[in-house]
């Protein structure tokens, strides 16, 4: 990796042109390792799925001006240190993430104009009415014209599929207009130097994937685990003024400052072997700002995703820790979207270790950031607070539970619960217990659930600073018995040694009051 000037430079916040961002002095994380592999490689077509706002659009931009021969731009750039000749080849590079395709003519209205503007470039006069056509003739002719093979980089090529997963009608409706056009990619083979897509998931059905079967899926290639987002090597290599300047607002360490960065926007893997991997969009604007914040989340959830999660009736915590081949993560059913599937997909779960004798994935929640926004749209399924019950009662369950008063913390949380709407659903104990993990968990606190011990497995654990909690919670059962769990099963006993006071609470719900009965605290015997 090239040493990186000691200089404060910009950070490229939404920049997806690689040439702008190069011109204009900005942060550039050197990536261009991964182009080398794919010049060198045989593969003709490549395709990489990743979660939105990841640097897919910023790579294939990247790769656009490297075939352009615009070398001046990669200079001091592993790329540039290759033998690679800088010859120019013609490039046509289609973004499909430029329109929402929430009614039909819209993908008709984004190749019109990028079609447009290849036929003039290279000098085509008679315009055939079918877009596949079109598309067949600009490469034929531009590889005519040019004497060298195209390259086609096509950025979001799923967008207006994704878009539609819940709308038949038009997912078939784009579905065949998109098979159409990327039909070429097979039939022009002899004109087409490389082609390289990325996206969120890969449709079986679609001409691409079905036609083409040399397609070289790099989405779970170890060699390409990192060709996105952000190494903590290159986080250290490239941001130490943006982290020194972030530990210095908080009043941190610069170590303290990258535990913040880590616990909040890494955790990402995409393969076997793998590097963990931060979010680029939150650590730039982490950097950028000197704040640590759910930049991420802000950036909107898929309506698709929301739509389905709504629709599971599942224990949430076995869903956001589960085990999956790679098959279950590759495809997306159109009538029936796999949650789990969804939830890697775009981002809000991610490969947490690999089990090599059984050949599955275990996945989990990457990091604080992704579960304080996945919590944020699902808590209001399970709990909806009547008018009237404020943002200050969830506040004081946060300081009780800080402070060392854990019957604050329940008298807070019975009158949280009291608040929910009579229409929600908490009439089984999964429901109760999904609210109470989205609950905890959204408030910020360090929760672990279901946490074994020798004896058996604790329904919750809530660590602060100072204090330990160790909570089993009952459904139309007493409190009694819920804190007799505890100590005959002896869960205290893992931390019995540390230098924190531990409590046991004991908590029962009612489905007839649909409320937090009752509840039982003692100390840990020591």
């Amino acid at each position: 990796m090239k040493e990186i000037p000691t200089e404060m430079r910009g950070y490229p916040i939404g920049q997806q042109d690689f040439k702008t961002l190069r011109e204009g002095g900005a942060i550039y994380v050197d990536k261009t390792e991964f182009v080398d592999k794919i010049i060198k490689s045989t593969s003709q077509y490549y395709f990489l799925a990743r979660p939105r706002r990841f640097g897919k659009s910023l790579f294939l931009s990247t790769m656009k001006y490297f075939f352009q021969g615009e070398r001046e731009l990669f200079k001091g750039l592993y790329i540039d240190s290759t033998d690679w000749k800088w010859e120019e080849y013609p490039v046509l590079h289609l973004d499909l993430n430029t329109n929402r395709y929430m009614e039909k003519g819209k993908l008709e209205a984004v190749l019109d104009n990028l079609f447009r503007e290849w036929e003039k470039r290279y000098g085509i006069s008679e315009i055939a009415e079918d877009y596949s056509q079109r598309f067949s003739n600009i490469i034929q002719t531009a590889h005519e014209k040019t004497g060298r093979q195209v390259v086609v980089l096509v950025d979001e090529y799923d967008k207006p599929l994704v878009g539609n997963l819940n709308k038949q009608e038009m997912f078939e409706y784009y579905r065949a207009q998109l098979a159409s056009i990327y039909s070429n990619f097979k039939s022009s083979a002899a004109h087409i130097r490389l082609v390289f897509l990325t996206g969120v998931s890969r449709f079986s059905k679609l001409s691409v994937f079905s036609d083409l079967n040399n397609i070289n899926d790099i989405t779970f290639d170890n060699a390409y685990a990192d060709i996105c987002g952000i190494t903590e090597k290159e986080l250290k290599a490239y941001f130490q003024e943006g982290i020194a300047m972030l530990a210095d607002k908080r009043r941190l360490s610069f170590d303290g400052a990258l535990r913040l960065l880590k616990r909040n926007y890494d955790g990402y893997r995409f393969a076997e072997e793998g590097s963990e991997i931060y979010n680029p969009w939150s650590v730039l604007n982490a950097m950028e700002k000197s704040a640590v914040k759910n930049y991420w989340n802000e950036t909107g959830m898929p309506t698709i995703l929301a739509e389905a999660l709504k629709r599971v009736d599942a224990d949430l915590e076995s869903m956001f820790n589960s085990n999956v081949q790679e098959d279950d993560l590759k495809g997306l059913d159109l009538l029936n979207p796999n949650p789990t599937a969804l939830l890697y997909q775009t981002g809000y779960l991610t490969i947490k270790r690999y089990n090599r004798r059984l050949e599955y994935y275990r996945l989990g929640i990457p990091n604080k950031e992704v579960e304080r926004g996945l919590f944020s749209v699902l808590l209001p399924y399970y709990v909806q607070i009547r008018r009237g019950t404020t943002n200050g009662v969830m506040l004081d369950i946060v300081d009780a539970f800080v402070s060392g008063e854990p019957e604050r913390a329940m008298r807070s949380l019975q009158a949280f619960f009291a608040g929910i709407d009579y229409k929600m659903k908490m009439d089984n104990e999964n429901n109760f217990h999904n609210a109470f993990y989205l609950l905890t968990h959204i408030l910020g606190l360090d929760v672990e659930t279901e946490v074994h011990t020798s004896d058996g497995s604790i329904d919750l654990t809530i660590d602060t600073d100072e204090f330990f909690y160790i909570i089993e919670l009952k459904y139309d059962h007493s409190a009694e018995e819920a804190l007799r769990q505890i100590e005959e099963k002896r869960y205290s006993r893992p931390w019995q040694n540390g230098e924190r006071e531990v409590f046991l609470i004991g908590a029962a719900f009612s489905s007839k009051t649909r409320c937090i009965e009752e509840w039982k605290i003692e100390h840990s015997s020591i």
